[in-house]
């Protein structure tokens, strides 16, 4: 099962879940404002997608954090707790494809998904 993590409002959200349903693949919504960000895959989409993917540093988020706050995301830890914290500075959407062994991907990107939903669907 692909499960889709973000949040609702994101347009960029909007756009891959109706890619998916367009296209019939089955998959669920993960809502990082009603249940969170999963600590226990954080390490997981990190080492599929390396942590600069991964934490967006061009949004609102992140321009309005101290400096301090910034400085310390640049350290897997650091980002860690900053991404738990702030969803919001997590790219979105983020895609697990499948299991445990299943690509990740961050972003919507309709031509490298293309080959992804076929291997699940």
């Amino acid at each position: 099962m692909v499960t889709l993590y973000g949040i609702p409002n994101c347009d960029t959200v909007k756009k891959a879940r109706a890619w998916l349903t367009a296209r019939g693949v089955m998959h669920t919504f993960h809502d990082f404002k009603k249940a969170g960000v999963p600590a226990d895959r954080l390490p997981a989409w990190i080492k599929a997608t390396g942590l600069d993917k991964l934490l967006n540093r061009q949004g609102t988020t992140w321009r309005k954090l101290e400096p301090a706050t910034q400085a310390g995301a640049a350290y897997e830890a650091g980002a860690l707790a900053l991404m738990l914290a702030n969803p919001s500075v997590i790219k979105r959407p983020v895609v697990e494809w499948g299991g445990p062994d299943a690509p990740i991907t961050v972003g919507f990107d309709a031509a490298c998904w293309d080959g992804l939903a076929a291997t699940v669907a």
